[in-house]
């Protein structure tokens, strides 16, 4: 929070990794709880426990998700839409920074990014290069920049 207030940007793009994830994946939604199956780098594993007992169930992306992927999906950087973050610490993030910047213009949003091929070289996971990532990451920052309101397409999920 405090690069924020230092840097006053207009935008603001989190972060996280995701085990599992084929592409890089902007997240539509943040919702008020933390249900930890596992427990965080710092011990902790809270269970159903909301992230802020005055917060909204949910906060929405103000980042053009679909504008982000389309200009990735464009320079032949995997990434679909992704309708939820979880319920572990990406989730938290992503719903804190939006709790943080509720009464303010700048625009916020979470992208999810796949395993290192040397995190994944292990198991059965799929991963994407660092460069490959990087890539996405800048395409991304640029169509937020280039796309104040998202476009129309369609990208959700048949249940």
């Amino acid at each position: 929070m405090t690069a924020i207030e230092v840097h006053q940007p207009s935008y603001v793009i989190t972060v996280g990794q995701a085990a599992g994830r084929t592409g890089i994946s902007p997240e539509r939604v943040a919702i008020n709880v933390d249900d930890f199956r596992i427990p965080d780098n710092g011990g902790n594993q809270p269970i159903d426990e909301p992230i802020y007992e005055d917060g909204p169930a949910a906060y929405f992306t103000t980042l053009p998700i679909k504008a982000i992927t389309r200009k990735l999906q464009e320079n032949g950087v995997p990434c679909q839409v992704s309708n939820t973050a979880g319920t572990f610490v990406c989730n938290h993030v992503f719903y804190g920074i939006q709790h943080y910047l509720r009464d303010t213009d700048v625009g916020h949003g979470f992208i999810h990014i796949p395993l290192l091929p040397e995190q994944a070289a292990a198991t059965d996971q799929p991963s994407m290069s660092l460069d490959v990532i990087v890539e996405g990451l800048r395409l991304a920052a640029q169509a937020t920049l280039e796309n104040k309101d998202d476009i129309a397409v369609g990208a959700g999920q048949i249940c």
